[in-house]
């Protein structure tokens, strides 16, 4: 189907970028890769009048190692983010999940901004963030501001941004040595959304964990943060029934809807499956035994 008209804008800094947004108000919207939002605008679910885009901008996509953080530009591919050596020696459960990012074609043009701007509650990246911890860097007319993962994510399709702010930069604060995450996601097909997913986030001393972070995909409004089972398992080592028990928490404080991917209580079930195979492969990629 051909989308509605609008009119297309291309500026070649944030600053025009966001004169555009100020000047056309609630009518205009940020185009990143633009794989979440096109499909929308061809199936006229919505209608946007005004498109500006950020691919003429330089400088917003980048992989850094800085003091203390990895530091991503928010137009950065998700491909990149999936390849990226860096990514996987920090934090390989980034780049589980964008190699589980739909298919190659929509990870050659999707960028790691639009996936998390987008807040769809069935996007895998929003879990990532809220599991590592990550600090949101949103740029306004008035100048930057910092939001945490915790607070960004609020509801279905909609962020703690501004309409008039833009997201330019993601940094993931780096773990201890005897840290490792995992993220695993259940689908029923190739081409589907997940029935479930699980973000988990651990740091290790000695046999304990000492930090963690957990939070699911496709099983709320919005990427829901585990922080029982999350303070649950601190200080504890991860026995057989210490996962259990953490993985019978996330599947408890979960919100699943039955739809067509499956009943509210099948989709607990697959997250209580999954969060026992993500805990335990981010005890493993920590040093854990």
């Amino acid at each position: 189907m051909i989308p509605p008209p609008f009119d297309y804008f291309a500026p070649t800094d944030i600053q025009e970028a966001l004169d555009l947004l100020n000047k056309y108000g609630e009518e205009a919207k940020i185009l990143a890769g633009g794989q979440s939002l096109m499909p929308l605008l061809k199936a006229r679910i919505t209608t946007i009048p005004y498109l500006i885009s950020l691919s003429e901008i330089r400088g917003l996509s980048y992989i850094d190692e800085r003091k203390g953080a990895l530091h991503i530009g928010a137009m950065t591919l998700d491909c990149d983010i999936e390849l990226s050596g860096i990514i996987k020696k920090r934090f390989p459960i980034l780049a589980d999940a964008a190699g589980q990012l739909a298919d190659p074609l929509v990870r050659n043009m999707g960028t790691i901004g639009g996936n998390i701007s987008h807040a769809d509650p069935s996007n895998d990246l929003p879990a990532v963030m809220n599991a590592i911890g990550a600090t949101m860097i949103a740029k306004g007319r008035k100048g930057s501001r910092e939001i945490n993962a915790s607070d960004f994510f609020i509801d279905t399709f909609t962020t703690a941004l501004d309409h008039g702010e833009i997201l330019t930069e993601i940094r993931l604060p780096f773990w201890g040595n005897s840290s490792g995450g995992s993220y695993v996601k259940f689908k029923k097909g190739t081409w589907n959304f997940s029935v479930a997913a699980v973000a988990v986030q651990l740091e290790l001393d000695g046999k304990k964990v000492i930090r963690s972070g957990i939070a699911t995909t496709s099983v709320g409004p919005r990427t829901l943060k585990m922080e029982k089972a999350e303070k649950f398992i601190i200080g504890k080592e991860l026995t057989e029934d210490t996962i259990k028990q953490a993985a019978e928490m996330v599947a408890r404080d979960s919100q699943p809807a039955s739809d067509s991917y499956g009943s509210e209580e099948y989709k607990r079930e697959i997250l209580r499956r999954i969060t026992t195979d993500a805990i335990k492969n981010a005890h493993k990629r920590a040093g854990g035994e």
